[in-house]
This record gives structure tokens, C-alpha cells and sequence, in this order.
């Protein structure tokens, strides 16, 4: 049987889904620009928390269909997924999701236009914009309060997030030295 915090991923999963699709649809000159939407870390932080809870569903999916069937592989694969999922918990989903949201409204209450100037709001509706910066965080701590996760080492995941941070910060260097 479904347990409510399984049905409650499909739900996440939805949302970002359809996030994803509706800022996409979005006209907007900078998506026209290098990087398109890629170049934000908001829209980056979408994928990454798509991503993460589709593995989640897969991973109740496969932990449904498995159960119970002594199939030694089977097992073997859903640790796996399982070990997937706790890892981009830890590296990727709580680290990028929370500083997104953070970052986000703390520059937003210090100067709008900063981080986004009201010229947006012809072209992004303000519940998108709180899917995108708002309802990341009680997501992902829902998806931490509700489950239990077996996190790596501290030092292998500050590494990743260390990679991935750097990763970024040079991409988007390049982008503005061509600029």
C-alpha cells in the first residue's frame, strides 16, 4: 500500500514538473542570451529538485515492486537507487535548494531589483515565482522530516557540492568574460 509521504513525492514531482514547464514557456529575452535558462541557478535548482524526487518516486516504485521477492539483484539495484537518492539529498537538493531560496529573498527584501527587477513581473506570474523560490525549501524538509536518509562522509560531500559550485561559478565566468 501507498504510504502518504510516497503519494506526497508524486505530488512534488507534479509541481516541478509543471514549474518547469510553465517557465519555459515563458518569452523572455534573456532565455534568447548564452546559457538560456541554464544560466540561472534558480532554473538549475528546478532540475536538480526535479530530478531528485523523480529518483525518490522511483525509488518507492521499485521499493514496492521488490518487496518480497527475494530476488537478490532486485535488492541489490534498489540499494543502489536508495544510495542515489540519500547522496543527491546531501550534496545537491538541501545545499543548492536552500541557498537558492535564501539568497534569493534575502537580496529580494534588500533591493528588488537586484535579484529581480519588477520588469519580470509582466513576464513571470507571482505563483510562479514562488514555485521557483519559495516552495523548494518546505519541500525538501518535508522530503528530510519524512524519510530516512543515510547521508555520505562530510568530506565526499563537500567535495561535490565544492565541484559543483566551482563548475558553475567558472561556466558562468566564461559566459560574462564573452559577454
Amino acid at each position: 500500500a501507498l504510504v502518504p509521504c510516497q503519494v506526497l513525492r508524486v505530488a512534488i514531482l507534479l509541481s516541478y514538473c509543471s514549474i518547469l514547464c510553465n517557465y519555459k514557456a515563458i518569452e523572455m529575452p534573456s532565455h534568447q542570451t548564452y546559457g538560456g535558462s541554464w544560466k540561472f541557478l534558480t532554473f538549475i535548482d528546478l532540475v536538480i529538485q526535479a530530478v531528485f524526487f523523480g529518483i525518490c518516486v522511483l525509488t518507492d516504485l521499485s521499493s514496492l515492486l521488490t518487496r518480497g521477492s527475494g530476488n537478490q539483484e532486485q535488492e541489490r539495484q534498489l540499494k543502489k537507487l536508495i544510495s542515489l537518492r540519500d547522496w543527491m539529498l546531501a550534496v545537491l537538493a538541501f545545499p543548492v535548494g536552500v541557498f537558492v531560496v535564501a539568497v534569493f529573498w534575502i537580496i529580494y527584501a534588500y533591493d528588488r531589483e537586484m535579484i529581480y527587477p519588477k520588469l519580470l513581473d509582466n513576464f513571470i506570474p507571482g505563483w510562479l515565482n514562488h514555485g521557483m523560490h519559495t516552495t523548494v525549501l518546505p519541500f525538501i524538509l518535508i522530503e528530510m522530516r519524512t524519510s530516512h536518509h543515510q547521508y555520505p562522509s562530510r568530506s565526499s560531500g563537500l567535495a561535490a557540492i565544492c565541484t559543483f559550485s566551482v563548475g558553475y561559478i567558472l561556466w558562468y565566468g566564461r559566459r560574462e568574460r564573452e559577454a
